[in-house]
C-alpha cells in the first residue's frame, strides 16, 4: 500500500521497518541510597512515551543480595521550565511479585524528555521498619512502535483521560487481542498536606466498569475507509486492563475509531465512523481514536 496524510508521513516507509517485539526486562535506571541498590527495570531498559510495565528490585550495595521489602512506592513527576509540576498514569503502591523477588507497576508517560521538561523518578522503600525516600532524573524517549501509541482528552463529565495501547507490540494480519488502560486524572480536592511531591496531588485512578466500543478502519483513500469483521468491544479485567479482539485484514495504516463509555452507559467521548465505503477519499474518524501502523 502506498498512501499519503496532509502532513505527508512516509507510511511506505514505516511499514517496511521492522518492529521489535520486547520481551526482556532491563534495568533503566539505578538509584543508591546507603547500603541499597534500586534498581528500576523495563522492556528494553527503555522507558517510553505511552504504557511501561515497571519493576522495582532493591538490594546490597555491596553483597548484591536482595532485600526483603516490605512495601515499595513509585511516583513519576515531569517538571516544566518554570517550575510547573505535572504526573501521568501510575501504580503509586507497587505489587508485590514473589517469584521474581521485586516490586511491579506500571507508568504511562505522556511526554518524551526534552530540554525544558524532564522526568524524575520519586521512590521509597521499607525494610525492618524503617522508610527510605529517594528520587532520580530519568529519560523517556519517543515511543517507535505505532501500535503502541496513546491519546488524552476532556470527556463529556468534564474529567480528564488518557488512553494507551498495551498489547499487541506486533500485530498479525488477522484477529489480535487488543489490550488498553484507560485512566482519569482525579483532581486535587485540597492544597499539599506533605513535602514535595504530594502524592495526592498527582493521582490517576484506573477507570472501572467502562467500555471501549472498538470500530477500525483503513482511512487512507486507496482503502476506502473500509473496517473489518470479528472486532470485540474492550471490557475490563481483574488485572485493570481492557481487552478486545481488533481484526487486521492486511498491514498497513490502520485508525482504531473508540466510543468511550462509562459504567452507565453514558458515552463520555467519541462517534459513530460512517459506515458508507469511500474509495478516493480520506475516511472520517471518531473524535475519539489512535493511529496504528504495522
Amino acid at each position: 500500500m502506498v498512501a499519503c496524510t496532509k502532513d505527508k508521513t512516509d507510511y511506505e516507509a514505516e511499514i517496511a521497518t521492522e518492529v521489535t517485539e520486547y520481551v526482556e526486562f532491563e534495568e533503566a535506571a539505578r538509584i543508591t541510597v546507603g547500603d541499597y541498590d534500586i534498581g528500576v527495570e523495563a522492556l528494553n531498559g527503555t522507558f517510553y512515551v505511552g504504557y511501561n510495565e515497571v519493576r522495582v528490585k532493591v538490594t546490597d550495595k555491596q553483597t548484591g543480595a536482595d532485600m526483603q521489602v516490605s512495601s515499595v512506592t513509585f511516583l513519576p513527576i515531569r517538571k516544566e521550565e518554570g517550575g510547573n509540576t505535572t504526573s501521568c498514569p501510575h501504580r503509586y503502591d507497587m505489587n508485590i511479585s514473589t517469584d521474581e523477588n521485586c516490586f511491579s507497576g506500571y507508568a504511562v508517560f505522556t511526554d518524551a524528555s526534552r530540554p525544558g521538561g524532564n522526568w524524575e523518578l520519586y521512590i521509597s522503600f521499607t525494610i525492618d521498619g524503617q522508610l527510605y525516600s529517594v528520587h532520580q532524573a530519568i529519560t523517556v524517549e519517543e515511543q517507535l512502535n505505532m501500535n503502541l501509541n496513546m491519546t488524552s482528552f476532556t470527556g463529556k463529565d468534564d474529567e480528564q483521560y488518557i488512553i494507551a495501547l498495551v498489547s499487541p507490540q506486533r500485530p498479525k494480519v488477522g484477529e489480535n487481542e487488543l489490550v488498553a488502560g484507560i485512566y482519569r486524572f482525579e483532581q486535587p480536592n485540597s492544597p499539599p498536606t506533605s513535602d514535595f511531591p504530594d502524592p495526592s496531588q498527582f493521582t490517576y485512578t484506573e477507570v472501572s466498569g467502562y467500555t471501549l466500543l472498538l470500530d477500525p478502519r483503513m482511512p487512507e483513500p486507496s482503502m476506502g475507509n473500509h473496517s473489518s469483521p470479528n472486532n470485540v468491544d474492550l471490557t475490563q479485567r481483574d488485572d485493570g486492563l481492557y481487552y478486545g479482539v481488533v481484526n487486521y485484514t492486511m498491514t498497513g495504516n490502520w485508525t482504531l475509531n473508540f466510543i468511550l463509555q462509562n459504567e452507565e452507559g453514558r458515552i463520555l467521548r467519541g462517534t459513530e465512523v460512517p459506515t458508507v465505503f469511500t474509495p478516493g477519499i480520506e475516511g472520517v474518524k471518531s473524535e475519539l481514536y489512535i493511529d496504528v501502523l504495522f
